[in-house]
């Protein structure tokens, strides 16, 4: 599917980092060079924890319990697997007008547009990277993270949405470094859409955030 001479792919199954990673920066090569247009790239991965810049040893907590990568974004441990959708976002963003800040602010807001299709009041927190929602009694937890990379001013790597991944599987690191606060998904919020539907909602909000 294009959109705007934006390619979407959906991956079925499960796609390996490695994999990933090599076909994102092809990817990136091909549109510096001019040869492709922009990617949006929805898939799942095996459980696995990347490292990001940021990255603390002491923040990988079981280094035994699951495969962890070098991911060269931004960023500290990330959990991915299973039940969570992943979105990598290859843009040239050069030719949108080169404001690193402003294009993490639209991911976000990509993000926090999609769940409300759920009626999930999601948002930002001030010091605290990831989209956050309310979980009662005063507290909230981490619904998505966000990592970025750019590479000759287009980006790669992206967001990932916790729709029912296996949660216990974050307690092997402390998510983007941050203590005081759990994750969360869809379903533990008692909204058990599918990966379907939080694809349709991904695709139907990029429009009026990015054009």
């Amino acid at each position: 599917m294009t959109q705007r001479n934006i390619e979407w792919t959906v991956s079925p199954g499960q796609t390996g980092y490695l994999d990933a990673v090599a076909a994102m920066e092809a990817r990136v090569a091909a549109i510096r060079a001019g040869l492709a247009c922009e990617w949006v790239w929805l898939l799942e991965h095996p459980p696995l924890y990347t490292a990001g810049t940021s990255a603390k040893a002491a923040d990988l907590l079981d280094p035994r319990r699951f495969p962890v990568f070098q991911a060269g974004r931004g960023g500290q441990y990330t959990y991915h697997g299973p039940g969570q959708r992943v979105g990598y976002v290859m843009l040239d963003l050069k030719a949108r007008g080169g404001d690193i800040r402003a294009y993490v602010h639209d991911l976000e807001e990509w993000v926090i547009r999609s769940l409300a299709h759920f009626a999930v009041r999601a948002g930002r927190r001030a010091g605290r990277v990831g989209i956050w929602v309310e979980t009662g009694h005063g507290r909230e937890a981490k619904i998505a993270a966000l990592g970025v990379r750019v590479r000759q001013g287009v980006t790669y790597h992206g967001v990932a949405v916790n729709l029912d991944p296996d949660l216990a599987h974050f307690a092997g690191i402390v998510p983007c470094g941050i203590q005081d606060h759990g994750v969360t998904s869809l379903w533990a919020l008692g909204h058990t859409a599918s990966m379907e539907d939080l694809d349709l909602a991904l695709k139907a909000e990029w429009p009026g955030v990015f054009g």
